[in-house]
């Protein structure tokens, strides 16, 4: 019996909050609509993608004139849509991504997932042995991989990121295949700034949000003061 009453009280509060007018409530029901559809979103994004994340800002001009800040980029499987060719494959296969031979990929820099991850291009993979040039270009001093991986190189940076010492990171290390998140199958220009300021964009949204719900009772409640017309006739 206590069960069919609570079974009851719960159907009373789910039906007193999805009819109720307080403005409050209405917010709240507005909030989890937008939140439901943003759900969504991205879980439908997940499985076309099969990576998370599956779209991702550039923040830098590292691949400029290719990608340009405020981009934002669709990030798929490495071997989704097509093989997966870094710079050196696609020079002998003729496969070009952003008007550049190879794939770019989206890579968590020394496997580090407390940073935003990188967007560079594949140049080649190497052992544990010594490179003696990288895409093309002859080594002054011979670069000796830590251990196996690709090197990566941004379209708009004067030399490849392993070797590099980045803030934060240290020495980056060529890209191991458990830190490649996917590759970018295509970009969106400026739609990207919207993730790069979702605070204040979220910010702007409940604040309309509550101004309309405010505007809507506070035109309700002068509709409720007006007299009602009588039905008399004047004579």
């Amino acid at each position: 019996m206590a069960d069919n009453d609570n079974k009851r009280d719960i159907r009373t509060l789910v039906s007193q909050f999805r009819t109720s007018d307080h403005w409050a409530v209405s917010l709240v029901r507005d909030l989890l609509w937008i939140v439901a559809v943003v759900g969504g979103i991205a879980l439908a994004l997940f499985l076309i993608c099969g990576t998370w994340p599956a779209v991702v800002t550039i923040e830098s001009q590292s691949m400029v004139p290719h990608m340009n800040v405020g981009d934002l980029v669709v990030v798929v499987q490495k071997d989704r849509y097509g093989s997966f060719e870094t710079w050196a494959d696609g020079k002998k296969s003729g496969k070009k991504m952003y008007e550049e031979s190879g794939d770019v990929i989206i890579y968590k820099p020394n496997g580090l997932t407390s940073i935003h991850p990188i967007i560079h291009r594949a140049i080649q993979y190497v052992d544990i042995e010594p490179v003696t040039e990288i895409k093309g270009i002859k080594l002054v001093g011979n670069y000796t991989p830590p251990h196996a991986g690709y090197i990566t190189w941004g379209d708009n940076n004067p030399r490849p990121d392993q070797g590099f010492n980045y803030p934060s990171i240290g020495i980056i290390e060529p890209v191991k295949e458990e830190w490649v998140v996917g590759k970018a199958l295509f970009s969106v220009p400026f739609v990207g700034y919207l993730p790069l300021h979702i605070i204040e964009v979220t910010i702007v949204i409940v604040g309309i949000m509550v101004i309309h719900e405010l505007y809507l009772r506070s035109r309700e409640d002068k509709q409720g003061k007006q007299p009602k017309k009588s039905g008399k006739k004047q004579h």
